[in-house]
């Protein structure tokens, strides 16, 4: 609870002073565009969410990135919807996320091991001297 009223506080105070910076009708509009583009992206979420998670079988992209890209562009779409200055910032750093995730982030390549060696390693290798051999130098004394 206690962290809630501090990032309201946050938001109000940084909210004020970027709008005595920029001025009212500015600060107007920053609340406006960042709503109607966090609206447009909430609405276009289901196909985003639908192509994170098609590329889990195209890619090297597993279900953890893909849910994560699906999370924060949910997540960023909303923040970019509730007016203020610090939730637009978080909004736009959660969507520059999901544009990582989406396109740099790859799952590492598994490690293929290759046994190249046939049957070698069911083998023990054992040398057998018979003591009445006569290649033993020790038993002809």
């Amino acid at each position: 609870m206690l962290l809630i009223v501090a990032y309201f506080i946050v938001e109000l105070l940084l909210s004020i002073k970027v709008g005595i910076s920029i001025g009212f009708g500015w600060s107007v509009v920053w609340v406006v565009g960042t709503s109607i583009l966090g609206a447009i992206l909430l609405r276009l979420s289901p196909y985003a969410i639908m192509d994170s998670f098609s590329k889990i079988g195209l890619e090297n992209f597993n279900f953890k990135l893909a849910q994560n890209a699906a999370i924060s562009y949910i997540l960023g779409a909303i923040l970019l919807i509730i007016p203020g200055v610090l939730s637009d910032f978080l909004g736009l750093i959660l969507l520059g996320y999901t544009i990582y995730l989406r396109l740099f982030a790859k799952m590492p390549p598994k490690e293929k091991k290759y046994n190249n060696k046939k049957g070698d390693d069911d083998v023990i290798d054992v040398e057998i001297i018979d003591p009445n051999s006569s290649d033993n130098s020790t038993l002809k004394r």
